[in-house]
């Protein structure tokens, strides 16, 4: 049988110059790659010691650095036998690097810690791609497409434990999640998976394989139902027909094509068994039955998806809101449409878009990998790339199609374009690329695509070719690694300890709240060791905002509001935009009985959000903690005189009345209260009343007429209890 080049039709021949490259030869280091794809999904850590992410990304670090020195023993062995080993170089690796390179340059004169993360990050993918593409041929490829389906399959195996089972070994920000602690993240790596298992099952050659790995492929199938993820849905349909199309297309060069009629049928069977047979099993999951009345993975695939043609989700549901963020990176980008704001910046800068008044806290992704890689980048970088990599992968598909039917790499090539398609459709409303399965997943797919331009001598593919690797080279290369490692080893060890701290601090915090009402010694104790955590992790990694706002609260509700400032000034001095951040500060500061400190902060929270109804009560609420109760009358009685009503300056305003005992403003800010705040009416006369008799003789009256008002606005079954909360004096009376 003649090899797939020179099969290959004229059109994709090349110049007698280009050489098709032989098959890489380091199985070791493919057989990393290859535990790292079946380990990755599936390792997971019990407990909340670490973020799941965090792990992951450690695992493909060192995973890589194991398959990089496989590679370079396995090249120094060559030049030690006297050969002269190569390694392959592509055009598709330069999207990574550009954007790494980017992100270095950005740590100058951007968010120094985030930038620098960003290159970090593109600098592992980088590699991911780079070592993949060394190492893969037709002939070795379908290792790692077995272990990408195992690896989901075992993955998949912890979401039906805590779908059906309710496993509570991982922690879960949105179940089921597998070990990826949200629902959405896992959806969008299993989705992206699908056609690999899909490739796998066509591919096996022995008839008593067949309906295992079928109904293998059904289980994961069922696993993404069970998600109800709306994105990894809609992916799961855009890929469908062009998965079915490549199968039947290539079926020449697949095992499928030559089964018989009784063993295609026991496997669809066995498909169709599956899905149905396991989509109606219900779950257990306590969380999942009080979330939606949908109790199957069918049917709560079908009941997320139908939700899709319910307006109210684009009102009010979660699409408006990550429709909220997009139009602020669209004008994020707009406001630096060519250097953009730095990689890695989005989430500093994000809430300076958000409108004024916006009152929630920004998130940390734009939920949409396209604008926020242009935002952060800007147009020519951002932009670029993303033009690059679109023409690459409509080039890719356009050559797949036109490949002979029983070329070997046809399928594959296919098979990674549809998973590929598939993360591109994710991309539109979450953050893949920055997740470590996913991000790996999408460098193999590329590796995969870039392997076969060179075997089969593509062209208009990037570029591509060989270099030789001389002992000098090499000796260098092994000089890179080495260094690589021991950064890696002393980034992670940093970001672990650092996350281990501030994760054991909250653990201790949250023990501390339970038992601050029965056990007041073991409250305080639990809490001195918990600050010394949080400060030992704001000292390996004072930008950890993920986490830190989490001890924040927790102080705050323990009333240490020493070490909640101490917390907050680090994620303000980290994220200087975020309004919450500075208003809590303020609140703090106050607490502490430190005016300068908190009118600093009162200064940042007006830059962000001048004018607006929270810089006014804490204008308000700082003049009366200080002693200048007089003056923060004043002030609240020109706000209304002006019309400028807030629920919080009503109260302030009550509370100054009350201390310097001008009833008028005491009157003015109730009523004012009643009439705005309708469910507030009958509390606000209560009040009135309440203050007038406080106020004494000559006040009877007015008392009596608020407490009277207060009753006009009660339903009747409520009357007997207002009353009962009454002075006695005025109770006969009413």
């Amino acid at each position: 049988m003649l090899p797939d080049s020179a099969r290959i039709p004229e059109l994709f021949r090349t110049s007698p110059t280009k050489t098709v490259l032989p098959a890489p030869g380091s199985p070791a280091a493919l057989t990393w790659l290859v535990a790292l794809a079946v380990l990755l999904p599936v390792a997971g850590i019990p407990g909340e010691w670490v973020l799941q992410d965090t792990l992951k990304s450690t695992l493909l670090t060192a995973g890589l650095l194991l398959a990089l020195v496989a590679w370079w023993l396995a090249h120094r062995r060559a030049l030690g036998r006297g050969e002269a080993p190569t390694w392959t170089w592509h055009g598709v690796l330069a999207l990574p690097l550009v954007l790494m390179v980017c992100a270095l340059l950005a740590m100058g004169w951007s968010h120094t810690y985030l930038a620098g993360v960003e290159a970090a990050r593109w600098a592992v993918l980088g590699l991911t791609l780079w070592i993949a593409l060394q190492t893969l041929c037709a002939g070795n490829a379908m290792r790692l497409v077995w272990a990408i389906h195992w690896g989901a399959v075992g993955t998949c195996v912890w979401t039906a434990a805590q779908f059906w089972g309710d496993l509570t070994w991982f922690p879960q920000a949105a179940a089921p999640a597998s070990t990826f602690a949200n629902r959405n993240f896992f959806a969008e790596y299993l989705v992206c998976t699908l056609p690999f298992s899909v490739l796998a099952l066509s591919q096996v050659a022995t008839p008593r394989w067949r309906a295992l790995v079928a109904f293998s492929v059904a289980f994961n199938l069922v696993a993404l139902m069970m998600t109800g993820t709306r994105s990894a849905l809609t992916a799961l349909l855009v890929i469908a027909l062009p998965l079915a199309v490549g199968l039947w297309r290539y079926r020449s060069a697949l095992a499928w094509g030559r089964w018989g009629t009784a063993s295609r049928a026991v496997v669809a069977l066995v498909l169709l068994a599956g899905v149905v047979g396991l989509g109606s099993l219900p779950t257990r999951n306590a969380a999942l039955l009080q979330e939606s009345p949908a109790a199957t993975a069918l049917g709560r695939s079908w009941q997320r998806a139908a939700t899709m043609t319910n307006t109210e989700v684009y009102t009010a549901g979660s699409f408006s809101q990550r429709a909220a963020f997009w139009k602020s990176t669209a004008r994020m980008w707009l406001d630096r449409p060519w250097i953009g704001v730095g990689a890695g910046a989005w989430e500093v800068n994000i809430a300076l878009y958000q409108g004024p008044s916006a009152d929630e806290e920004p998130d940390y992704y734009a939920h949409n990998e396209y604008l926020q890689l242009v935002a952060e980048y800007g147009l020519p970088v951002g932009g670029g790339v993303l033009a690059v990599l679109l023409a690459y992968l409509v080039i890719s598909a356009r050559h797949t199609w036109r490949l002979p039917a029983g070329a070997a790499w046809a399928p594959l090539r296919a098979t990674a374009l549809c998973s590929l398609l598939a993360l591109l459709v994710v991309s539109l409303a979450g953050f893949p690329w920055r997740l470590a399965g996913t991000g790996m997943l999408f460098m193999l797919c590329l590796a995969l695509l870039a392997a076969s331009d060179r075997d089969l001598a593509l062209p208009d593919t990037l570029g591509g070719g060989t270099l030789p690797i001389g002992r000098r080279g090499l000796w260098i290369a092994g000089f890179a690694l080495v260094l690589g490692a021991v950064l890696a080893t002393a980034v992670a060890t940093q970001a672990i300890r650092a996350e281990w701290a501030i994760v054991s601090g909250i653990h201790r915090f949250n023990h501390a709240l339970l038992l601050r009402s029965t056990d007041p010694a073991a409250t305080r104790r639990l809490q001195d060791e918990g600050v010394a955590l949080v400060q030992e992790g704001m000292a390996l990694n004072p930008h950890y905002r993920k986490l830190l706002a989490i001890p924040a609260e927790q102080l705050a509700s323990l009333g240490d509001w020493a070490a909640t400032a101490d917390v907050l000034q680090h994620i303000a001095d980290s994220r200087p935009h975020i309004a919450n951040v500075w208003s809590n500060l303020v609140l703090a500061r106050i607490e502490l009985h430190q005016a300068d400190a908190a009118r600093a902060a009162l200064t940042e929270l007006a830059r962000l959000q001048p004018d607006t109804a929270r810089v006014r009560s804490m204008e308000l609420l700082l003049l009366s903690r200080t002693g200048r109760e007089a003056e923060a009358a004043q002030k609240a009685r020109d706000y209304f005189a002006h019309g400028v009503v807030d629920f919080d300056a009503t109260l302030l305003a009550y509370s100054a009345g009350i201390k310097l005992q001008q009833w008028d403003l005491v009157e003015q800010a109730l009523r004012l209260r009643a009439e705005h705040w309708p469910e507030t009416a009958v509390d606000s006369y209560y009040r009135l009343g309440q203050a007038y008799a406080q106020a004494g003789k000559g006040f009877e009256e007015r008392a009596l007429a608020a407490f009277r008002e207060g009753r006009a606005h009660l339903p009747p079954s409520e009357l007997d209890n207002y009353l009962r909360q009454l002075p006695p004096a005025y109770r006969a009376q009413m």
